[in-house]
């Protein structure tokens, strides 16, 4: 009989406002049930700091050039998760899995930065940390990301959805796995599409007081600028690196919207992000000849019904779009919850990731263990 871990799934985005935590007990292979999911958002302080220092990094060398500001973010980070682990109560017997906070990821120079001391945060709480998830499978000739697939598989299998299986995360940068096979994890597909919400949060944040565009509203407001959209579409078509399977947000811009008021700039973006995911999607499944019947949605930006809509608008027909809660999944912790099965897998040294996956060279193992 294969025993049963509890696990905490401690998960920050791309977007940078808060942590998703998941609790869940897990065999690390075909089971896992959740007991836990709480979103906690970080002070105004971090959130600010943390994207005025991604708006710097953009090569390799700001990592040395920023070292200190660095640093001094990544303390005020693992104290507030060792803060949230301390509010959930869990028992000495918790294993913890601590992705951290991505500040650069460029896997031809081997390298994806997350802001998160797992030592630290070990030292803090006294608990059992997984961390630094994504280093192996980079240096086994990885793109680092996505991570998620093993577990959107379980997902698959332990709701009894249909196979072939399309899941669609959207974040920050937009992503899918295709789960085919019921006992096959060497057979998952899964890359990066492009941008999720990572383009309209950008221009909302500096354009405005707010963080997001909630709902879609401001979409909805604003005129989409044709001659800019148009341009946009054509410098995306013509841009290097067409046939990586992970980005980075600073592998995408908001210059091209330059001059647009708030709502044009929204409603511009939206129509270009989601004419990328669309088109994306759609011309992968029809590379993989994958009879897929569903593409199941998850992450926050599904709640945008705009960009949900303008998707729709650009992908096949044939093929339903909905979200992944119809299955009684949360769709806001899918990626918490995954790395608390992570956290597991690697403490039992199963892989997280498949050449078919993230492009790496042989399934790899995943995160460093600490224990204090």
């Amino acid at each position: 009989m294969n025993k049963n871990w509890t696990s905490l799934g401690l998960m920050s985005g791309t977007s940078g406002d808060g942590v998703d935590a998941s609790i869940i007990k897990t065999n690390g292979l075909d089971e896992y049930k959740v007991l836990t999911d709480k979103y906690f958002e970080y002070d105004s302080n971090i959130y600010r700091d943390i994207h005025s220092l991604k708006e710097k990094i953009h090569k390799i060398s700001h990592l040395k050039e920023f070292d200190n500001e660095l640093n001094d973010l990544e303390r005020k980070i693992t104290i507030f998760h060792a803060k949230i682990i301390k509010e959930l109560k869990i028992d000495e017997e918790t294993i913890v899995g601590f992705h951290g906070q991505t500040i650069y990821h460029n896997f031809k120079e081997k390298i994806s930065r997350q802001l998160g001391n797992g030592k630290l945060l070990g030292q803090l709480t006294k608990k059992k940390i997984v961390y630094d998830f994504r280093s192996n499978d980079i240096l086994n000739g990885g793109q680092g990301a996505p991570l998620t697939p093993v577990f959107h598989h379980l997902i698959a299998l332990q709701n009894k959805i249909d196979l072939p299986v399309c899941f669609l995360n959207i974040g920050g940068i937009s992503n899918i796995t295709i789960v085919k096979e019921k006992n096959n994890l060497n057979d998952l597909f899964s890359k990066d599409l492009g941008p999720g919400n990572c383009l309209i949060d950008a221009w909302v944040r500096n354009n405005s007081n707010k963080k997001f565009d909630e709902d879609g509203n401001l979409a909805l407001i604003g005129t989409k600028n044709e001659i800019i959209f148009e341009q946009a579409q054509e410098l995306y078509a013509n841009r290097a690196g067409k046939k990586k399977l992970s980005f980075d947000t600073n592998d995408f811009d908001i210059s091209f919207a330059r001059g647009l008021s708030l709502e044009d700039g929204v409603t511009t973006l939206t129509d270009f992000t989601a004419g990328i995911i669309g088109q994306e999607l759609s011309s992968t499944i029809i590379k993989l000849n994958q009879k897929i019947k569903e593409v199941l949605i998850c992450g926050g930006v599904r709640k945008n019904k705009v960009l949900l809509k303008k998707i729709k608008e650009n992908f096949l027909n044939t093929i339903n779009l909905k979200l992944i809660d119809d299955y009684k999944v949360n769709g806001d912790f899918v990626e918490s919850q995954a790395f608390a099965y992570l956290a597991v897998r690697s403490l039992m040294s199963l892989p997280i990731s498949f050449p078919s996956t993230t492009g790496c060279k042989h399934p790899s193992l995943g995160g460093k263990y600490f224990k204090c």
